[in-house]
Order: C-alpha cells, then structure tokens, then sequence
C-alpha cells in the first residue's frame, strides 16, 4: 500500500474510533430526549396536547446548544433508562433520581434539579403527617426514589400495604378514586397537581423524612464524551441564570433549588 493511501487509511480509522454518540447527534441533527409527560411541572401536555414543562425545556436548551432539533420521547418512569439501551433516546430529560444501583447500567450528568417530597393525601383521610401512614394503604411509582424509600418503610412498619404503579397519573388516578389512602411525591408536583384542580379534595399532609432527592441527565454509561459535554451544559444553565429562569416559569418565584451538597466536591 502507497504510504499516502495508507496514512488516509489509519486517520480514517482513527476517526471512527473516535467517533461517539455526541458526535452522532450532531450528524443526525436530532437530539432524542426521553421525558415523562405526566409529572408536572417538570414535563406534562398543554391544552393542544404539546409537551410542555421544566424538563421539556431542558431538552430544548440541550438542543439548542447543539445545534439541532430537539425530539420528544414520551417515557413512563420505569421506561427511563430502557429507552436509553434499547436506543430509542440519545439522553434522557426525566427527573431521574442519581441512585447507585442505577449508576450500575446508566451514566448521570450533575444534578441539574432537586426535590424535597411530601406526603400527597385526600382530605377525608385523617392523615396529617408522614407518621400516620403507618398502617395504611399508599403507593407511588414502582421504582423511583420516592417509591423505593415509602416501600421500605412500609415493610419496616409491618403493618399497611404499599401498591405500586406504572405512571404518576395511575398513581393520582388510584389516590383520587380511594384506592390508595396516600402517596409521597416532590414537592414541585403535589403542589403543581393540586393547583390543576384536576383530582378534587387532594392536600398535602406534611414533608417526608427522606433526603434531598437530586435528579440528574441520563445517558449511557461508557459515552464518556457526550456526559462530559451534559455535565457542562448543567454548568452553563445555572451559571447563565438559565436554570433560575425555569424554576420561576414552571414552578414559582423564589431561590431555585441548590444543587451543590455541603462537604462534596461537587
């Protein structure tokens, strides 16, 4: 082989080693966000049935810093990180709770939001405090960080029943309806869900003892450059003031919420 022919040939190849999925977006012209649509106010539908909300958003500033056009993939909350391995979303938008075990399958950015939880009941139960859950029939999302917290308990208790779900609307739907007594959501949607007006009678019974629950972008684990170029972009928002602006839009006025942990290098 001519050394001209091969030396094109090596740098050819060395390019498509390099080559990854922030690349291939760029090249596509499509950014492939997986959201949840029934979680407000980070993402749900307007009144012409359109994706709306903080995470929503999200996605369009994430494409707009790349360059192209953002996509919604519609994701209920245990689909999240399929979506992501079965390759139908480049990354996902999705209040995504930065657990360990999850970091086993998945990569995360910096947190770019964080929730307090409160306990979501109606106001016929007699339930005032996360105390009187004890005992009752609750339930929440399977699988999420507020899910997996009120199961254990639940267990711990040895008395009541936990019931899990698919959706958060399954989950109001059930609470609604008396089919479950109570259940523990951020404090972003409990508010958010009461102020639709959608669920009669809904209130909030006080905080649950849980921890901050950071939520962060999700995308798979070994593109070390597209999380890299996400954990930046979660930089630029909060730096840029861009994040505040979100929260006063969705969620109300007031601080946004602090996304750096005391003692941490991060």
């Amino acid at each position: 082989m001519k050394p001209m022919l091969l030396a094109a040939g090596l740098a050819a190849a060395a390019g498509a080693a390099q080559a990854d999925k922030l690349d291939d977006i760029i090249a596509s012209g499509v950014l492939r966000c997986a959201v949840v649509l029934d979680f407000p106010p980070m993402g749900s539908r307007d009144a012409d049935n359109n994706p709306v909300g903080f995470d929503v958003d999200y996605c369009n500033d994430l494409a707009a810093a790349l360059g192209v056009t953002p996509e919604y993939v519609e994701t209920p909350f245990p689909d999240r990180i399929p979506a992501l391995v079965s390759g139908r979303a480049d990354v996902g938008v999705a209040s995504t709770s930065d657990t360990l075990e999850r970091a086993k399958t998945i990569g995360f950015s910096i947190p770019y939001f964080a929730f307090t939880n409160v306990v979501l009941t109606r106001q016929d139960t007699g339930i005032a405090s996360y105390e009187d859950l004890a005992g009752r029939t609750v339930g929440s999302v399977a699988g999420t960080f507020e899910g997996i917290a009120l199961e254990e308990d639940v267990t711990e208790w040895g008395s009541g029943e936990f019931r899990p779900y698919q959706s958060q609307a399954d989950v109001f739907l059930a609470l609604s309806q008396g089919q479950i007594e109570a259940t523990v959501v951020t404090n972003t949607v409990a508010n958010a869900i009461i102020a639709t007006g959608q669920y009669e009678g809904l209130t909030i019974a006080g905080d649950a003892p849980y921890l901050v629950d950071y939520v962060s972008l999700i995308a798979l684990r070994n593109e070390e450059g597209l999380l890299d170029y996400l954990d930046l972009f979660v930089n630029q928002q909060v730096r840029t003031g861009r994040y505040q602006e979100l929260y006063n839009l969705y969620v109300g006025e007031g601080p946004a919420p602090d996304l750096t942990i005391p003692g941490v290098y991060r």
